[in-house]
């Protein structure tokens, strides 16, 4: 007989519907592994139980690779491989019930049927579909038993990402937009670009049946290095020729751009960015996936578990060492058994899209077990040191004297790194604080009884470290105690007020001099421009505290500022016949507020009206005034709007209209930036109703 040339039905809406895969907008089936799906098709003269099916996926198809599969009509589901029942036979088509194993490759298939009884006729083509994991099936190493965690790391399009620093967190809104246009496409295609692939495109397609490895290989394809992957770092305050990283509002726009220039890197990223396109990714392919922040968070660059800052004679923070404490980070944790490490160790994985350290060779992070980091099992795969180091390197600062080289221990602290470890809660739009599931409580022996244990691990116990201070150096005890407090509102385009306080300890006077800077940096304290400078000083008298008032006007940090809006001050106490007093804050300024109404009832494919408010808190003019609105199932694309400048106090009202094309609680997302704010945002909860 002449071959075949069935017409497919893939039941698009049946089979979503019990994959959740409806929120995918394809002509193309996606469904999960382990799990049924239904397909009829016609033009098949021969009797049912003569058909032979043929799925296969990736270059070379091979049974051995687990990357093809053939099988038969079967009265039931197999347990092991792939299987089809049949459901129904008309007299020229046929329905069966298609079921893949839990542990299948992921990606797109072809799926072929042949007829057996004539042996010679090649196979038909019943076109492609998709496979992904599937963390509401019990067999999956990605399964999660509460559904509404299902619902939240899977399936939710909208986050919300911490930043700020641990005296001042704040949170905001981005766009996952896993669902969204092509973005499944390039999150297929993004594997195809990975050095694995390139190297043995048929061995890096049969390893796709495991999370581990593609959690893997997805954090070093979100960042540019090595393989010309998604997203370019930039940490130098200066972000010409891109898009600075505090202007994205989704992850969309980066993926459709980084495929529309052909897969050139996209010109910004910083940690939230990474990670938040590496949740985009996770959460198309189906495995659970989730940001989180942690302040104070240590850069270990030398794998000893501390943390080295060095200060001159004058305060300044010096950008010499590999090592760093950032404000604050962002990473992934994502959700999987451990069959390579046991049960204990399954559950939360940290993954770090980031470019710090290579690992491997290449910029890439992780999968770490979380349990792995709180126990102090720094020995298991992948990258334990570097993430138990984020979370409890200990730090020493030093004064350096570049002249002679000659470095000199201030102080040393072990309960600095790692605080406020945070993520949103499922089903709400809070702060959830996970700090316990990395750590045992700061101080405790427990804790310091496991860093003890990494340290062991590390081979760092028995090893001469001719960096480190000796214990004199560490024991030593200051004079005085010092301490910036905040003295009136950090706010961008405000004079910033602050009172350095110091205190004698002792009962004899002492005489300090005190050299103070400001400098503006990026997020990770990186110091960009120099902003003031001063010096006093001073007796305090026995147990004697003197408060010195510090005044930093808008007009003097304002040309310096990065768009992190952050400032870190330093006052180096030089006290007469004792050992110096570092004292540091780091500010960061709130951006003005920003607001959305919507005027009238969202409903579905008619017209709403949003209104967005602003108004200029400074005595200057703003000019170069842009708005950047997003909103999965509001608006296709981003829409930016020109707002004319506005003067010194002035109110701006800008008006724009959308249409709705889904029911349920959509969020809009605003991004406002101006030559002297930097991409203000905020979002808005709609609820679109029929």
């Amino acid at each position: 007989i002449a071959a075949m040339q069935p017409s497919t039905n893939w039941h698009l809406k049946e089979n979503a519907r019990d994959h959740h895969t409806s929120k995918f907008s394809s002509k193309e089936l996606i469904v999960r592994r382990g799990q049924a799906f239904i397909v009829t098709f016609n033009g098949t003269e021969q009797p049912e139980q003569n058909l032979t099916f043929i799925a296969e996926t990736g270059p070379k198809p091979s049974k051995l690779a687990k990357t093809q599969a053939t099988f038969g009509i079967s009265s039931t589901v197999s347990k092991e491989g792939w299987s089809a029942v049949l459901q129904s036979t008309s007299s020229n088509s046929v329905s069966i019930s298609i079921s893949s194993p839990p542990n299948a490759v992921i990606g797109r298939y072809k799926l072929s049927v042949q007829s057996t009884s004539t042996g010679s006729s090649s196979p038909a083509s019943l076109g492609t579909f998709v496979l992904l994991f599937n963390p509401w099936s019990s067999g999956d190493d990605v399964f999660m038993p509460n559904k509404a965690e299902c619902e939240e790391y899977v399936l939710e399009e909208f986050g919300i990402i911490f930043a700020g620093n641990k005296n001042h967190i704040n949170g905001f809104g981005w766009n996952f937009g896993q669902f969204q246009g092509d973005v499944l496409n390039i999150c297929l295609s993004m594997l195809d670009r990975s050095l694995n692939y390139r190297q043995d495109p048929a061995t890096d397609v049969s390893h796709r049946n495991d999370p581990k490895y593609l959690g893997r290989v997805l954090s070093a394809m979100v960042n540019a290095n090595d393989d010309h992957g998604v997203l370019l770092g930039n940490w130098s305050g200066n972000y010409e020729g891109g898009k600075s990283p505090s202007s994205w509002t989704g992850s969309g726009e980066i993926l459709q751009n980084w495929k529309k220039s052909g897969f050139k890197p996209v010109r910004y990223g910083q940690c939230w960015v990474f990670a938040a396109v590496l949740t985009t990714v996770l959460r198309c392919l189906g495995i659970p996936t989730r940001t989180i922040t942690n302040f104070s968070s240590a850069h270990d660059a030398d794998g000893n578990l501390r943390v080295d800052e060095f200060y001159d004679a004058a305060g300044n923070h010096l950008d010499r060492a590999a090592d760093s404490i950032w404000n604050f980070h962002v990473w992934n944790e994502s959700w999987f058994s451990r069959s390579d490490l046991g049960p204990s160790y399954s559950g939360w994985q940290v993954l770090d899209a980031t470019p710090q350290e290579e690992s491997g060779g290449i910029y890439q992070c992780g999968p770490a077990s979380r349990n792995a980091i709180k126990e102090g099992d720094v020995d298991l795969d992948y990258d334990c040191p570097f993430v138990f180091a984020e979370v409890n390197a200990d730090c020493m600062y030093w004064n350096y004297e570049p002249a002679t080289g000659k470095k000199t221990l201030i102080f040393s602290k072990s309960t600095v790194i790692g605080q406020f470890i945070s993520t949103k809660a499922v089903g709400r739009d809070d702060r959830v604080d996970v700090t316990n599931d990395y750590k045992y409580e700061e101080g405790s022996t427990k804790e310091r009884d496991i860093f003890k244990k990494a340290r062991k691990k590390l081979g760092l116990e028995d090893k001469f470290d001719p960096t480190a201070p000796t214990p004199q150096e560490i024991d030593q005890k200051p004079d005085i105690s010092g301490k910036f407090k905040v003295a009136g509102p950090l706010e961008v385009g405000k004079d910033l007020n602050l009172i350095l306080v110091l205190a004698n300890l002792q009962s004899d006077a002492k005489t300090v001099r005190v050299n103070m800077t400001a400098w503006s940096t990026v997020y990770t304290r990186r110091p960009v421009h120099e902003i003031w400078k001063d010096s006093v000083s001073v007796t305090l008298s026995p147990k004697e505290e003197k408060q010195f008032p510090i005044k930093i006007p808008y007009t003097e940090y304002q040309q310096q500022l990065t768009t992190d809006n952050t400032i870190q001050v330093t006052a180096l106490c030089h006290v007469e016949g004792g050992i110096q007093v570092l004292v540091q804050r780091d500010i960061t300024l709130d951006n003005p507020a920003i607001d959305i109404q919507v005027l009238g009832e969202a409903k579905v494919n008619k017209e709403v009206d949003v209104e967005v408010i602003f108004t200029n808190p400074i005595d200057m003019e703003v000019m170069d005034c842009v708005l950047q609105v997003e909103g999965n199932d509001l608006l296709r694309g981003i829409l930016e709007i020109d707002v004319p400048p506005l003067k010194a106090s002035e109110k701006s009202s800008t008006k724009f209209k959308l249409i709705p094309f889904e029911t349920g609680p959509k969020h809009l997302l605003v991004n406002f930036s101006c030559d002297k704010f930097a991409d203000i945002k905020t979002f808005k909860m709609v609820n679109v109703i029929d």
